[in-house]
């Protein structure tokens, strides 16, 4: 194992443990013509009468030199969505809240991100086996426990659950963790299906093992050492706004959701879920980003061994989806890793070419719609060939 902080980043030969600091394109090693076009890319996709997003924030680098920090549009742009004309109702311009780099978004199954490092923190201190069955765990749960489910399974979304339960129409937390325990895998063990139960059980386990809440795992083992301020459980008051959600489009009816977490299962476990409800910034998000190309340290602070972010990042790899063009561009192909959020959140990193890029836009402000990620995909390919240069 090479000591903290000894391994060379690609651009300018910089300590891979070093923070984040503000630089040119250049000085990351980076085309600025590219990086350019990727900035008015982004901007103009919160602009006219039914944008992409109503506001997004952008931020890309490569190695400890951010290179674009960059927001654009609203945090809060409607008060409401009117079904009958498919439309958001807008707020008057003096009650709209303007896009800041530092806005706080609701970054939906990103948090699964966090959980994953959070499971395998366990694993490096021995509480948790990445090949131990779930049974093992949680014996209550035994339809899982029957299947023979482990916790790398869960990991990698090839436990063979079905994508989710609906927690949010139980009555208490007793049923929705009733429900939870009968969940029988609808596939066979080993074939990929996405699932947010896998994190809620996983959820489940860590907590078990640690005798801690989720909520202390992360804040203790990752964002508090990484120095992650604007990253945690909501509520989160100044977020940038999400839906008006009701029935039938919604699961819930619970209105303009700004600063509450947007995913219902989420919602009804009280804010803290293994799969959604965190909150946090771009910039944050780039210091873990940072973090985990930089072999698991950041400044002073080591939040995993370098062997055990391999494990995270050496594909098929835990948590992290690998090399998915719909959403990464022209930054897969090679290793890149990267996961996106229901509310319009994303985050590729690619430790190739030591880059990384966040992209959080409210695109469910007012209501969620089909998923689009060709604007993803399309500042992922903007980074991939400023990387190359052009």
């Amino acid at each position: 194992m090479e000591p903290p902080g000894t391994h060379d980043a690609r651009a300018g030969g910089e300590l891979s443990a070093q923070r984040l600091r503000d630089g040119t394109p250049e000085r990351a090693g980076l085309d600025p013509g590219e990086l350019a076009r990727l900035v008015t890319e982004v901007r103009a996709l919160t602009r006219g009468e039914h944008p992409w997003a109503p506001g997004a924030v952008v931020v890309a680098g490569r190695g400890p030199v951010v290179a674009v920090r960059e927001a654009a549009g609203l945090a809060v742009r409607y008060r409401a969505y009117d079904p009958r004309t498919g439309t958001g109702v807008e707020l008057p311009p003096d009650r709209r809240v303007p896009m800041t780099v530092d806005t706080p978004f609701d970054v939906a199954s990103l948090t699964k991100l966090c959980t994953t490092v959070a499971a395998v923190q366990q694993i490096e201190r021995g509480n948790l086996a990445v090949d131990a069955r779930v049974g093992a765990y949680l014996p209550e749960f035994r339809a899982v426990a029957r299947r023979g489910v482990t916790v790398r399974q869960l990991l990698t979304h090839t436990s063979g659950l079905r994508p989710e339960a609906p927690l949010y129409d139980c009555a208490d937390a007793a049923a929705r963790q009733a429900l939870l325990r009968a969940e029988v895998p609808v596939g066979a063990p080993g074939v990929y299906r996405y699932s947010d139960l896998n994190m809620l059980l996983l959820q489940q386990i860590l907590e078990r093992v640690s005798g801690h809440g989720l909520a202390a795992l992360v804040r203790d083992g990752i964002t508090r050492p990484l120095g992650m301020t604007a990253t945690g459980f909501g509520p989160r008051p100044g977020a940038a706004a999400t839906e008006d959600q009701r029935r039938p489009w919604a699961k819930a009816d619970r209105g303009m959701l700004r600063g509450e977490v947007h995913d219902e299962n989420a919602w009804a476990l009280g804010g803290v879920a293994g799969h959604a409800g965190l909150f946090s910034t771009a910039r944050d998000l780039a210091v873990l980003c940072r973090t985990l190309l930089a072999g698991g340290a950041y400044g002073p602070a080591r939040i995993l061994g370098p062997e055990f972010v391999a494990l995270l990042l050496t594909p098929p790899g835990l948590g992290f989806a690998f090399d998915q063009p719909w959403f990464m561009g022209e930054l897969s192909g090679h290793g890149a890793a990267g996961h996106t959020g229901f509310t319009g959140t994303s985050l590729v990193l690619d430790p190739a070419t030591d880059t990384f890029l966040i992209l959080l836009a409210n695109t469910v402000h007012p209501v969620r719609r089909p998923p689009d990620s060709r604007p993803r995909a399309a500042a992922g390919t903007r980074l991939a060939r400023a990387v190359r240069g052009g």
